[in-house]
Order: C-alpha cells, then structure tokens, then sequence
C-alpha cells in the first residue's frame, strides 16, 4: 500500500510512504538544502524540525531513507492518538511546543568541527582562555505532537575550542543518551518527562503510562538499566577523571573533547559502583579543588527520599548517607559545601507519583509545606548529626556558594530564591527569582536573610578558586521576560540590613539578545595573591535581530563588565542553562 501524504507548509516537498508488513519507508521526493541555523526568525520550530529530520537525523546521506519496524510505528500511532484526541487542546504556553521552541528556545542540528573568527575587539583572546567552554542545554531532537516542557529537551554541548590565544574549532553535539537512543530508533520522541507527560489530564496520563509499559516489555526502552535522562542541565570536571554531562533524573555521561574540537560521548558513568548500581545523581555535585573529592547526592520517590555521598579523588563512589529526616520527596535541584558541612534546602518544590492518578505532572508545589535548610558533617556516616532550620519562605534554586566564618560558628550560603515559587514551572521571570546571602548562626540555630538586589538574577557563579571559601563578588544573569538580557557583578560585602541594592557593575546586551550563564575565568590562575575580581566573564550569546551568536569576553573589574573580545560562532547558540570553562592544563590531564 502506497500513499502521499503532503505537508501543511507549502514550502516543503510531499513524502512517499510505502507500508509493508514489517516496516515502513519514507522517500523525501526531493533533497531539502537548506541550512537550519540560517532559517528566518519566524520559521516555526516544528518547520525547522521536519528540515532537520530530513537533512541530518536518522536519514541515510545516500538515499535519504528511513526504516521503521512495524512495532515502533504501532506504538508512535497511539502516541499520535493520545496527542491527537486526548490531550488538552489548547496546550497551555509553557507546555506547547510551538510556543517554548520558538524564538531563542528553538532547537538546531548538530555542527562538527568547523573554524570561526574573532570579530570584536581585534586583540588575541587571553591566554587564560587556553582550553575549552563547555556549555550544557536543552535541544530536543525530535519534537513532540503532545506537552513538551523547555526542561525535556536533549542536552547538547555547544563547544568552543581556544589554542594560544585563538578561536580554534566550534562544534556543537547532543549527549548520546539511551533516551537519545532508542527515540533515534523509534524516529518518534517517547520517553515520558515528569514535567509534561502527565500534565493532559487523567486519560492522557494513563494512556501515556500504558503505552509507555508497553515499551519497555516490548525491549524497546530500559530506563531500571540504562536511565531515562537528557543530560540536558550542566558539565562537569572531574579532574584527572573526566568531564561530564549532568542532569538530575539520571548518571551522569561522560564526554572526551578529541583532537579535532569535536566532542563525543563516552558513556553513562557509574563511579565504579558496579554491584549496587545508582540510577541519578544531582545536576551540581560540588568539587574540593584541594582534595580532589566531589560531594554530591540524590533525590527518591521512596525512602530514603534523599541520599547525601562523596565521590574520592580517584572517582569512586563511597557509602551512601540516607538522610530519613526527610519526610516526603523534595525536588533539591542544588546544595551547597563547606569546609565542615553539606548544606540541603528543603524546599516547597516536591515530588508525589500519586499526582499521576489525577492526570497532572508528579512534580509540583505543596503550599503548605514550611521551607527551611538542614546542615550535615560533609564526612558523615548517617544523619544522626543532621540538624535543620526553618526558614519559611525561602525556596532555593541555585547555591552559588556556601563557606564558614568565626572558626565555624557562622555558616553563609549565597543563593538564588523564588520568590514566587508557584510559577517555576511556568517561566523563570514570573517566579521572580532573587538573590540572597543568607547567615546561619550555628550555635542559635538562626537564620538572617539579606537581599541582594531587587532585580530578578539567575545563574549565578563566583572565582572558582573561591568555592567553599568566604567571596565577595557573584556574577549572575539578568533575567528578561523572554530572555537573560544581561549581566551583573554583585559585592557582597555590600550586603546589610538596609536592603542596599548591591549591584556595582552591570551589561545590558541590547534589544533581541539573549546570553547565557557567566563563567568566571581568573587572569592569572597560578597566583595566590591576584585580587578575587582580577579576570574574565565568557558567555555565549544570541542576536535575534542580526542572527549571529557570538562569544563573549567580559573584564569582571570594569565598571560595566566591558566586552574585550569577541568571537562569531559559525551556527545560533539556542537558549541553554550551565556552562565551565576547561583549561588546556586540565584538558591535557584527561
């Protein structure tokens, strides 16, 4: 049986599709040329995305044909239906996919290797900047007919590659997930997300948790053996051991910058716990740059519904610590370490599968619950020295540093809080996240709050060389309506009952730019003695109104974080979330 289907934009050629009885063919009639990253502005994501399966994903470069087994189109048929006739129509904003992929949230193909130039500035980049910038965030392969969230989307790893002073190489390759896997097979995105998948009411979200059932005893997904993550949210170094992309629903996959700039994935990683394998990790574990070790934890739908462990300098996972001093499953995205403590905020954001039976997404806010932030000896073998402060109120997203003061009797936590945490899921600026520096009196066990600014900040990050130790200056995006349309440098030493704003330098990108998270890089990183701010802010950013993405190079003393260099990046960099710069010392150690 043969039949033409054409498409709804007239722009696009028909597709002829042969059916037999174990598999189905797709011809493209004619070879689409375009280039993705030079589309017009106003092509809609799901244009971009019938051009992008066509040109590069899951297509033979020869024939340009694609083979399904008749399960996988039996199984993506009743995903169509339940998209078709049971979601709710319309989809809400933040979970309509021609809404969140569009503007600088829209999804591109993958890029190899390919040269760029610097473009302002006209000097040689520092030679600080020697290595690699990394930055990690969603881009969704392929795009789905039912709620999709901004969260769900395939991490990719946008990287620039810097060699004596020089842009080198730009490439830009999603993570090589099994989810990235077995959607690639199905030619159809399946894998159930908390944040969309049961957000259609009751017959959608059960028809989705049948069908998805089915896969998995079909043999076509196995996310009990190999995780059903994106690793979409950040990268880490682990140095000597490896880099890594993260997100909070799965292990972290290790990733190898080659030779050439490009970089591959290696491998879901586990640690070397090879007997009782974990299934996640969080998305920030915290690295001891003296030691080596990293400290990092996980979050469960069943007790113990959070589980604190250390990671040694060697890579290997040791003890877990199940803190049973949580009582239902917290949605902890970030903590912060000191020298003596891991610090946990418990916030409003929690987690209930049971939400599932009510047809709405198994993550959401319990309004009654009191917030507050528990303190455990970063080296604990339980949690029966674990102690807790309420703090109603505080619903923290991001620490971006935590240390200790007065011989350990006052523990600071700089942080990002939302202020309005029902909207989180919504968008981040009508969540009206702030920055605070909050002081905990060990010995009283009381909390003091200072706001930082009033302007809504996120993505805050600090002198690497100071993490877990006492700091003055945060760096951190501005948070547009649409977009993150700046930068500040905040002092917080500034901070103060009175509410003083403590801004002291700020960079506003311009109408239709969107940037992305700082990273600090200091001038000098072998020097002791270099002042905290003595060095440079490098981020990504996008011009809507030009098309071009560049990367930027800020002078964190200057009063108005001057850009210095410029680079043009040969592709659009879509809005992502955390980023690290690698220095070619560290790469070489790898």
């Amino acid at each position: 049986m043969e039949a033409l289907i054409y498409s709804s934009f007239t722009h696009l050629p028909p597709w002829s599709i042969n059916f037999s009885s174990s598999s189905i063919r797709i011809h493209v009639k004619k070879k689409i040329t375009a280039n993705i990253n030079s589309l017009p502005k106003h092509t809609t994501p799901l244009t971009r995305q019938v051009i992008i399966t066509t040109q590069h994903d899951q297509i033979k470069k020869n024939n340009y044909i694609k083979k399904q087994s008749l399960l996988a189109i039996i199984f993506n048929a009743f995903d169509r239906f339940i998209s078709t006739f049971l979601d709710p129509s319309p989809l809400r904003p933040s979970l309509d996919p021609e809404h969140v992929l569009s503007g600088h949230y829209a999804p591109v193909e993958e890029l190899p290797p390919t040269a760029c130039e610097v473009v302002g500035g006209g000097s040689p980049l520092p030679r600080c900047l020697d290595g690699a910038y990394i930055r990690n965030g969603p881009n969704p392969r392929l795009i789905p007919n039912g709620p999709y969230h901004l969260y769900d989307g395939d991490g990719m790893l946008h990287v620039l590659r810097i060699s004596h002073g020089k842009p080198t190489t730009f490439c830009s390759r999603h993570v090589y997930t099994h989810k990235h896997a077995v959607e690639g097979e199905a030619g159809y995105p399946f894998v159930p997300s908390p944040f969309a998948s049961c957000n259609g009411g009751v017959a959608a979200s059960m028809a989705r948790l049948m069908l998805i059932l089915a896969r998995i005893v079909a043999g076509k997904f196995d996310p009990l053996n190999q995780g059903f993550g994106t690793a979409n949210t950040s990268v880490a170094l682990f140095r000597g051991i490896g880099i890594f992309a993260l997100c909070e629903s799965d292990l972290p996959y290790k990733v190898k910058i080659t030779e050439e700039g490009d970089i591959a994935t290696v491998g879901r990683h586990y640690f070397h716990e090879s007997n009782k394998p974990f299934l996640n990790m969080t998305a920030h574990p915290k690295i001891d740059e003296e030691t080596g070790e990293a400290f990092a934890y996980r979050y469960n739908v069943s007790p113990p519904y959070l589980s604190f462990f250390r990671i040694d300098s060697d890579g290997r996972k040791q003890k877990d610590v199940p803190i049973y001093s949580i009582k239902k499953c917290t949605m902890i995205h970030d903590f912060g370490v000191t020298k003596n403590y891991a610090i946990f905020p418990d916030s409003q954001i929690v987690v209930n599968p049971l939400w599932i039976l009510g047809g709405r997404s198994p993550v959401g806010i319990d309004s009654s619950k009191i917030q507050r932030i528990g303190f455990i000896p970063r080296y604990a073998m339980d949690d029966g020295d674990m102690w807790w402060i309420d703090s109603p109120g505080l619903n923290v997203l991001h620490c971006v540093n935590a240390w200790e003061e007065d011989g350990g009797a006052t523990i600071v936590v700089v942080a990002t809080n939302a202020s309005k945490v029902e909207k989180i899921f919504e968008s981040f600026h009508s969540s009206e996240l702030r920055m605070e520096k909050i002081t905990i009196n060990v010995k009283a066990k009381t909390v003091e709050r200072n706001l930082l600014s009033t302007t809504f900040l996120e993505l805050g990050a600090v002198n690497p060389a100071y993490a877990a130790k006492k700091n003055r200056y945060v760096y951190a995006a501005i948070i547009g309506s649409k977009a993150l349309i700046g930068m500040v440098k905040i002092d917080l030493s500034l901070a103060n009952e009175d509410g003083r704003d403590c801004i002291v330098a700020s960079h506003l990108y311009g109408p239709g730019c969107c940037g992305s998270e700082p990273s600090f890089v200091p001038r000098e990183p072998n020097n002791p003695t270099a002042e905290e701010d003595d060095g440079y802010l490098i981020t990504y950013l996008h011009d809507e109104n030009s098309g071009e993405s560049k990367f930027l190079v800020m002078d964190a003393k200057s009063d108005a974080l001057d850009v210095i260099v410029a680079v043009k990046l040969p592709c659009r960099i879509p809005f992502g979330f955390h980023g690290l710069f690698v220095s070619e010392t560290d790469l070489e150690k790898l």
